[in-house]
């Protein structure tokens, strides 16, 4: 069973940064992907930044390319989202989660490959 806690939220303005950090226990090494997802209200659970395990190949969504970026510390079993110029639209709750398997080895922004979930961490953005 892999566990994920998030931290690192709150509330920024508009252009500003924040750093989402993810600890995966009991070691990033059980994962094939890491991605972070956010939810906004009344919204589906969409993909934003993805990383896989062992190679660190990063994905992103079109909507944060540019913005986002997603880093490893695998001697801390961590993944971080370092998120600049965010924009009240980047309001939402962000989820961390571990895939600990692939089909091909590539990650996806599908919700169904992921089978472990942290319990969220809240981002607000204000203009």
């Amino acid at each position: 069973l892999v566990q994920l806690v998030e931290s690192g939220g709150g509330s920024v303005q508009s252009g500003g940064s924040l750093r989402l950090s993810c600890v995966v226990s009991p070691s990033i090494y059980y994962t094939r992907c890491v991605a972070w997802f956010r939810q906004a209200p009344g919204k589906g659970r969409e993909g934003v930044a993805a990383m896989n395990t062992p190679y660190d190949h990063t994905y992103y969504a079109d909507s944060v390319k540019g913005r986002f970026t997603i880093s490893p510390d695998n001697a801390k079993n961590s993944r971080f989202l370092q998120m600049n110029a965010v924009r009240p639209e980047d309001t939402a709750m962000y989820y961390c989660a571990a895939a600990v398997q692939t089909t091909d080895g590539r990650c996806t922004f599908d919700p169904n490959a992921y089978d472990n979930w942290g319990q969220g961490t809240q981002v607000t953005v204000s203009s």
